[in-house]
Formats: C-alpha cells, structure tokens, sequence
C-alpha cells in the first residue's frame, strides 16, 4: 500500500525527521493523462486506487453517491489531517496548490457527473482544519469543534441536521464536540478555491457540504502530533459522514443504501492482510491458558493428601517456548498504523495490546505481578457477581446426587464421544480440521486451537456428557471453526476480551441441551467466591479450607477449583464464567440473537463492530451452527431464557 509522502519518513536509527518545508518542494502538476485515465475507469464501473503526484492519492472502490475531499495547503503545515478522511470508500488526497487546481477539479467534476448520472444526484463532502490562533491562550485546543459550510440556497437541511448530529456525538477528553452550521457562497477552505462552482452546482444534481476541524489532535505551536486523539476523532468523523452520506442518498438519490455501514469499504487492501497474518504469527508463538497451567496436577493432588492438606502444593510449569521481551519486539513491529480503516485499526490494535498483556503476564509468571495483569486481563469481582455468587452457594446444597445417578465415563470413552460428535459438524463441513488429543500432562477439558485436549484422569459424568459436549465442542471449536472461515484469523484466534461471551455461551449451551446440573451451577459461583478471597489476599490454604469446611466440596474438588486460580500467580479467569452467563442472558432479554455471537470468537462489546463489518461485506454469516438450536426443547429453553428467566431458574 503506498501511503502519502505527508508520512514522516524514516532514517536509519529508527527516528523520525521532519520533512522539508512545503514551499521547498519542487511543484509537479497533475497530468491530464492522469486525469483521463482515473474517469476512463470509473465509466466502466472498475474501482479506481491511484498513488496522486506529487502528493496524495485517489481511492473510489466502487459506485458511490459521493466523495470526500481533503486537499493539502500549499502555504502551511497541515500534518495527518488528511487521516480523518483516508479511511472512507470513495475519498481523494490531493495537494492544494494552484497549479494543480484546474486538473484536481477537473477530476472531481468528472466523479460527480459519472456518479450523478448513476444515482441521480451527487455529493462532495471537503475537510479541512481551521487556521491556526496565534493568540489562543493554549497551544492544546481543549475541546472538539467543527464549522460546517453549506450552499446558500441548498436543499440539504436534513442532511445537514444529521451531520450536526453525528458530530455533536464525539467526544474528546470527556468533552462533547462543538458544532456550528453557516450558509456560504463559497464552499472550501479559506485559502483554496472551490472545486466545484456555483454555476455547476445549480445546473447538475451536485451538492457540497464542508467540514472545518478544529485540530484538537496536534500542539498549534509545535506540530506534535497526539494520536490517541486523533483517532478518537478519526472514528467519530468516519460515523458522522457516512450517516449524513446516507440520509443524502436516501432523500436524493434513485438507489439509497440499507444502512449507512453499507456505504463503508468493502476491500480490504494488503496492508490489513499483512498486519493479520504477522499478529496471527505471534499468537501462535504461545498457548497462554496451557503456559500457566500446571503439568503435575496429579502429582500435586496425590503429595498434598498424603501430607494431610497442610502442606502448599508444589506445582511445576511448562518451560516457555518463547521469550517474551524479544517476543513483544516482533509484535510492535507489526504496522498498525499503516490500516487506513478506523474499524479495522482498532480491531487490529486491540489485539495487539492484548497480546502484549498475556505476554507480560507470562514473563511475570510465578510472582505477585502475575495477578495485577490477570486483573487487567480478566477483571475481578464486582459486587453483583459477589451477591449472586453466594445467593447460589447458599440456596443449592452441598450435597446432591444430580450427577451421580449414573455414573460416569473415562477419558478414553469420552474422547469417542467427542470425536462422533466432531464427525456429525464435519458432515455440513468436510474440512473441518479438529480432533481430540488424551494427554497426560493435562488435568480436566481445554480446546486448544481447534483441537479439544482431553487430560488423562478426566472423568465426566455421565448425566452431563451432551452439556460437555455442547460446551467445548458445539462452542468452542465450533467458534474456532467459523473464526477460520472469516477473512480475518483473529476470529478464531479470539479478539480482546473475548473468554467471557465464550464461557457464557458455552454454560447457556450447558443448560440448552438440558445438562446444567445444580452442581454445575454451583461450582461456578465458588470459583467466583474463591477468586474474589484470592484478590483479597488470601492464601492457597485459606481457600481450600473454606471451600471444604464451608462450601461442603471434596477435597479433590476444592483442590481443583484452587489450584485453577492460584495457577501462574493468580488467574481471575475463572469468575468470567458466571459473569459471562449474567452479561449474556441480559443481551438476549434485550433482543439479542444467539447466531452473530458464534461467527467467531468474539466479545459481546464486539457486536456492533461484527455487524458493520457485516453491512460492508466485509465479514460473512457464520459457517456452522450449534447443534443444540436444531432441537425443539433448546429452542423453547432459549425462549424461555429470553423472556427473563434468572441465573437459578437455569437448573
């Protein structure tokens, strides 16, 4: 992807310098040939993604009923505006300069008459930012804001109202943006002529609106850039156009799109493949969950009850097949920052800054930093989780034969079970690739990467066989899978945040095919419980204890339960379980729909994300479905589910 040569560039030691002044550079008019060429594409109905010399760059991915325009000044510093702009499906970078006016016109006439002509009316959208105050107290301005030019006389009031909407929804530093709307005869920058006159406009179906921005993203004195402002704004201004784009396209237009994602990009350029592919790499470097397990569970059961539970445990870790310093070099490498889509970027970003917590967390591994960062990771237990939590252990008795009335089956027997299940999922996908694994290094169930690792004393119940297998099989890899199908292999990797829908769908799974037992459900708020006395400073023996003398468990069970929170130093993961069961029974009573939720492994705040991506094409339907929804009885459990059934109504 060439980016515009406004980039700074870099030197050999890794610097940046500052490129030579703008009225230094050597002037090159854009070429007639040029201009040609680009419409010529256009009229056949062909995208059009051209490098704009001496600067800049046109990108129209397919017929649309608009444009948006940033032309750089020729007589002032403007650094990284036009980034607030480069993220859109039709959009032209261009410099400002007057001998390249006449041909930078030319080119947006040409678009608007194509498009006009296929749409019926045309829009051209120009931003800029604001002349800078030398008198301003603060060389930060503090606060969003936006000027707003429209046509005198134009019949765009409700377009504009929607613009003034979506802009006034940014907020910056905690502050709602500033907006003000003026009518103009001359709409573009201060210092630029317009691009379209009012003769042309009045004798065509094209409107101009412009977008003036206050530049709340650098320092008016020096230049610094602030990206993390930057891209707040980036993204607010990104939503704001493409609303206002599709109230114009629907009251202007002869073809007005279903929702306003629709009119966001549909390809995907290489760089984003680039950056999915390297951050795929080096997720893969390391398993994190089988990294902090322990691999002499058993081992550590057997010594801790022969010495009577008054001995801590010694648990030993698997070596790290990575380093996580060098590791972390190669992830910052990956360039984020060359992804022009605000969506995208911020997907790709926040998996990169997951990726650096687990791997700070595995390089803290047995110390107490371990759970400072799993607090990050995973949070802990707010005060609602704490009441249900023990609402559950008090009203469900410690003693109950829900899941011994028939007893249960082996690891080996189980793995049969589980590889029949896989085979009825590979009969509506041929390719599916997962498989079970029985290891001995292992204690209890973990889908790792697709494939369910079975541990080699694992004994499930028989009553809960088909909730365990709806739980790792029938989510879990099924998550995995429809993940892989994407274009993007975050989606099976999991985004940020992910574990707690995964976990939550998986219990509701539990409780779809009619297998979450009382037990279940109460084993899950004590290890609520016991990861709320870890954070507050309890220690492997206090937890045990309480869980056996208070909560009624084995000690092999309390054992398990401790061990699983107290691994690595101290993993909270274990309370998203319930507090993913919670977030997702309120999503469904709010309307929610079970079949977005398996299109990967995602997050419920990833929602709104997943469907853009949806409305743009970018994404497609999950491959698969759960098993479970084929069946009546699930379907009326879900039902129910919906219609406000609690946490304990479940069992």
């Amino acid at each position: 992807m060439i980016e515009p040569t406004d980039v700074q560039p870099k030197v050999a030691d890794g610097s940046s310098k500052r490129p030579p002044p703008l009225t230094s550079r050597r002037r090159q008019a854009i070429s007639d040939r040029f201009v040609a060429s680009a419409l010529r594409r256009l009229e056949l109905g062909k995208s059009l993604r051209r490098q704009v010399k001496p600067w800049g760059r046109v990108h129209i991915e397919r017929q649309l009923p608009f444009l948006i325009v940033y032309r750089r000044p020729g007589r002032r510093e403007d650094p990284n505006t036009f980034r607030l702009v480069h993220g859109e499906a039709s959009y032209l970078l261009a410099p400002g300069d007057r001998s390249n006016h006449r041909a930078v016109a030319e080119l947006v006439r040409g678009v608007a008459a194509i498009f006009a002509e296929e749409f019926g009316a045309f829009l051209l959208i120009e931003v800029w930012t604001g002349e800078e105050d030398s008198n301003q107290k603060t060389p930060i301005p503090q606060r969003a804001g936006f000027r707003v030019l429209r046509q005198k006389g134009c019949r765009l009031q409700s377009t504009v109202d929607v613009l003034d909407w979506g802009l006034r929804q940014i907020r910056v530093k905690g502050s709602q943006a500033e907006v003000e709307i003026e009518g103009s005869a001359k709409v573009s920058p201060p210092s630029l002529l317009p691009l379209l006159t009012p003769s042309q406009i009045r004798n065509h179906s094209w409107y101009v609106l412009g977008l003036e921005v206050r530049p709340v993203f650098r320092d008016l004195a020096s230049g610094q850039d602030f990206p993390l402002v930057r891209r707040v704004l980036h993204k607010g201004v990104a939503r704001a156009l493409r609303r206002t784009v599709f109230q114009f396209a629907r009251q202007r237009t002869s073809k007005p799109p279903a929702h306003y994602h629709a009119l966001g990009r549909r390809r995907v350029v290489n760089a984003v493949w680039a950056v999915d592919r390297q951050l795929a790499e080096v997720s893969n470097t390391f398993d994190f969950l089988l990294q902090v397990t322990p691999v002499n569970v058993e081992w550590a059961w057997n010594r801790f009850r022969r010495l009577r539970y008054q001995v801590l445990p010694e648990f030993t870790s698997r070596p790290l097949p990575v380093d996580p310093a060098m590791t972390k070099r190669r992830l910052f490498k990956v360039p984020v920052e060359r992804i022009e889509d605000p969506t995208l970027a911020q997907l790709f970003r926040d998996q990169q800054n997951e990726l650096d917590r687990k791997l700070t967390m595995l390089g803290n591994r047995g110390t107490s930093q371990f759970l400072y960062g799993s607090l990050g990771l995973y949070g802990g237990v707010e005060d609602a989780l704490s009441t249900l939590a023990n609402e559950i252990l008090s009203r469900i008795p410690s003693r109950t034969r829900d899941e011994l009335i028939r007893g249960a089956i082996g690891a080996r027997e189980f793995a049969g079970l589980a590889e029949e299940h896989i085979q009825q999922y590979r009969a509506f996908y041929p390719e599916l690739a997962a498989n079970v694994e029985i290891r001995r290094d292992f204690t209890g169930l973990m889908v790792s990467r697709g494939s369910l690792l079975v541990g080699s004393g694992t004994k499930v119940p028989k009553a809960r066989v088909e909730a365990v297998l709806a739980h790792e099989v029938g989510t879990h890899i099924l998550t995995y899978v429809n993940g892989r199908a994407q274009p993007f292999r975050q989606l099976c990797i999991g985004l940020p945040g992910y574990d707690e829908l995964q976990e939550g769908l998986a219990v509701l799974a539990e409780h779809l095919v009619g297998g979450l037992s009382r037990p279940r459900l109460r084993l899950l708020a004590a290890r609520v419980m016991a990861v709320e006395m870890m954070v507050d400073g309890a220690d492997f023996m206090e937890v045990f204890r309480k869980l056996v003398r208070f909560h009624g468990y084995s000690g092999r069970t309390a054992f398990i339960i401790t061990m699983r929170i107290f691994r690595g130093g101290g993993l909270t993961k274990d309370a998203i379980y319930l507090r993913g069961l919670v977030a997702l029974i309120k999503y469904l009573r709010e309307g929610g729909q079970i079949d977005p939720l398996v299109m990967g492994k995602i997050g419920l705040q990833h929602i709104p994300m997943m469907e853009e991506l949806n409305w743009r094409r970018v994404l497609q339907p999950p491959l698969l479905r759960p098993r479970y929804l084929e069946d009546p009885a699930a379907v009326k459990r879900l039902e129910e589910t919906k219609n406000g059934a609690l946490v304990l109504n479940l069992i």
